[in-house]
């Protein structure tokens, strides 16, 4: 089972990504986590995105593609939680999973508002220290802007910050909306309203998954 999870920042993919890949076995591969990791550790691959990512802006395609294929596993199932997000990226996928012997499952559109959105990630503290994820509206520390697990500092990540998201948003339908049709066509599309509960979305998958509707 190899599922693709498509759909703006905010709109739940990693929430939904980290349940199912436990339930059905499946890696999770998070291109945010993968790029965040590379620009904290500095990697050759991290410098070159660290300015696209602070200006909200997609990360270049090669960038991308030498991330994925470098942590892709050669055996068992995945979900590919923000990749691809561009047609040329999607081809790349297409061309790595047929020299594996592969073939995409199912690519899950979480559908969106940009306002949602905005609320959803503007609220959101990390911790520094131990990266524990807080929300000022809907998940508060019990202390303010203090980590109830380690005591470390909560803040507020550049690219969380509104006018970010909103391009972050502006760019996600412009280069990534063509994905839509290009899945639409290949038969593997199916959209669901990302507003809705987590576990209402999670059986909403699961369901078509086992329906391959």
């Amino acid at each position: 089972m190899i599922l693709v999870f498509l759909g703006p920042p905010g709109s739940g993919k990693g929430t939904q990504a980290k349940i199912l890949s436990k339930e059905m076995g499946l890696s999770h591969i998070s291109t945010g986590d993968l790029l965040r990791e590379a620009v904290k550790n500095n990697t050759p691959l991290g410098q070159k995105a660290r300015e696209y990512m602070e200006r909200g802006e997609l990360v270049p395609d090669d960038i991308i593609i030498s991330l994925i294929e470098e942590v892709m596993p050669k055996e068992g199932g995945f979900i590919l939680d923000g990749f691809p997000r561009t047609i040329p990226q999607a081809i790349a996928l297409e061309d790595m999973l047929k020299r594996n012997g592969k073939e995409l499952s199912k690519v899950i559109l979480f559908e969106i508002s940009e306002d949602v959105v905005v609320d959803r990630i503007s609220g959101r503290l990390t911790c520094s220290q131990c990266g524990a994820l807080y929300h000022i509206k809907y998940n508060p520390p019990k202390e303010d802007l203090i980590c109830d697990l380690c005591g470390g500092k909560l803040i507020q990540r550049e690219d969380d910050k509104e006018e970010v998201i909103r391009r972050r948003f502006k760019v996600y339908q412009e280069q990534t909306q063509p994905l839509i049709a290009f899945y639409r066509e290949r038969n593997k599309l199916f959209s669901l309203d990302a507003t809705q509960s987590v576990e209402e979305i999670s059986k909403k998958i699961i369901e078509a998954i086992k329906n391959g509707s």
